[in-house]
């Protein structure tokens, strides 16, 4: 990864936890964020040798008053910043929006399940890829604290073969659905073998395990893009609650959408067995 795209990264993080905190009321921790960004951004324009900005431009002295939904405006331009650069040692294009439904919305569009089979899905090289994801780093360590680390390996789907840019999104829930961490998601599965689809990623839970309440649960909704809808789509979900945390190998069930985040009712994705592969790490201080 070039220096460019890993600046844009970390400016795309720190941005993305200062709004987590600021919807979230933490209003302390969203201005240290923010001030990091800031200070990442001064750095890199400070550094740099071109005129593409103004001396206005340049200032990283606030104007006015930004509300929170104006600030939420920014990341996709903070994402795809410099993303076009024909100087990169490879040609990464701008990518092009698609529409994400919320949990639940893809049901009142009446789309079937069954209508990208094969002959109508196409290949994924068909199709723009995504944005990588927005997996954040391993917190810092707290004497006597636990914190959890889960590598997706992969997911059994009878359709595998036919997903367009699978990738999972990864939140934790208290038993009302309300979220307790930032939500996280995975860059596209890396490839697609038989019945299964193959992540092969670290997923860092941002907080440490004796500070979640009891009742909590982490989730994982796999979501594709649909080309003839033209909007990435939740297909299933699983979760996790904190009595199957431990070390090693774990497999759990696929449930159909929408996503349940009370886990009040609850269907089975299929009666085969497929599931979704998990491996936990505890890091204990």
């Amino acid at each position: 990864m070039s220096d460019v795209a890993k600046s844009i990264q970390k400016w795309h993080a720190s941005f993305k936890k200062g709004t987590d905190f600021d919807s979230w009321g933490q209003l302390v921790e969203a201005i240290d964020e923010y001030q990091i960004l800031a200070r990442q951004l001064q750095k890199e324009v400070q550094a740099s040798n071109s005129h593409d900005f103004t001396e206005e431009q340049k200032s990283t002295q606030p104007q006015d008053e930004f509300k929170l939904e104006d600030l939420k405006k920014l990341e996709p331009i903070i994402r795809n910043i410099l993303t076009y650069n024909k100087e990169f040692p490879f040609d990464v294009q701008p990518v092009p929006l698609r529409k994400i439904l919320a949990p639940g919305e893809e049901e009142n569009l009446e789309v079937e399940e069954e209508e990208e089979n094969a002959a109508g899905a196409g290949s994924p090289e068909s199709f723009p890829s995504r944005v990588p994801g927005t997996l954040l780093p391993r917190l810092p360590s707290e004497p006597g604290m636990t914190l959890l680390t889960l590598k997706i390996e992969k997911i059994g789907l009878k359709d595998a073969g036919q997903c367009i840019d699978p990738y999972m999104t990864v939140s934790v829930k208290d038993v009302n659905g309300i979220d307790l961490n930032p939500i996280q998601d995975t860059p596209v599965a890396t490839r697609k073998e038989d019945t299964y689809i193959h992540f092969s990623v670290d997923v860092e839970i941002q907080k440490h395990l004796e500070k979640l309440p009891k009742g909590a649960a982490i989730f994982f909704e796999f979501k594709h893009y649909k080309p003839k809808k033209k909007f990435t789509s939740t297909k299933c979900f699983a979760f996790m609650e904190m009595d199957e945390i431990k070390p090693g190998p774990i497999v759990i069930e696929l449930y159909k959408k929408p996503t349940d985040f009370k886990r009040k009712k609850l269907h089975l994705l299929t009666k085969k067995p497929l599931y979704l592969h998990l491996h936990q790490t505890l890091h204990k201080d």
